[in-house]
């Protein structure tokens, strides 16, 4: 399964492509006011850990995406099926790992790992069910994988000034991409849709008046 798209919190002008004041999803301003908990969004490529029936898989953003040899190479050491056969000795349907591929020559990657690349953790779907935070925590530690941080929780409204502001990255000096946002409990449209946005820092370079 894919990665679902993430809206950003607002919709765009078609001609300026700024944010205008109008938020993307009617279920985003009915919870703009709700808790949600804030993660920084990384500047990477979109990575899928496949572990069905005992076969482990790597996939891109979509089963066509082209990965970089050098990132390929590199889930190739840190996950095996002995190590997820162990994390996960029962047969459990189809379990995805998502995270990110980052690093030199990936994206703005470089300024992340100049010399290298990494992978890191931000959802797990086991089947139909997206696990919480505390079971994706558990299972980074198990597998011993790098996790998105939780940089705080709060309204949308001060997720934006907290972006429009800048903060910086877990990886060092400089500013980071965004944050991603979840609910602080799991919700779902009435399509079935996960609650989750986000919103980057370079939107507020562009000459966005919000």
């Amino acid at each position: 399964m894919e990665y679902h798209k993430i809206n950003s919190i607002y919709k765009r002008d078609e001609k300026t492509k700024d944010f205008t004041n109008e938020f993307s999803l009617p279920e985003f301003e009915y919870l703009k006011d709700n808790t949600w908990e804030f993660t920084e969004k990384i500047d990477g490529t979109n990575v899928r850990i496949i572990w069905e029936n005992r076969e482990l898989r790597f996939g891109g953003k979509t089963d066509n995406a082209q990965m970089p040899m050098k990132l390929l190479e590199k889930l190739q050491t840190i996950f095996t099926k002995e190590k997820l056969q162990s994390v996960f000795p029962e047969p459990e349907g189809k379990i995805i790992l998502y995270g990110e591929g980052f690093g030199a020559s990936i994206q703005s990657g470089g300024k992340y790992i100049r010399d290298g690349v990494d992978f890191i953790l931000f959802d797990v779907l086991i089947d139909r069910w997206w696990l919480n935070r505390e079971s994706i925590e558990d299972i980074a530690k198990k597998l011993n994988l790098k996790i998105v941080k939780i940089i705080g929780e709060g309204t949308l409204d001060e997720a934006v000034e907290i972006t429009k502001e800048g903060f910086n990255s877990e990886f060092g000096d400089f500013i980071a991409e965004g944050i991603v946002l979840r609910p602080k409990v799991q919700l779902f449209s009435r399509k079935g849709d996960r609650i989750i946005t986000k919103v980057k820092y370079k939107d507020f370079k562009r000459g966005d008046k919000r």
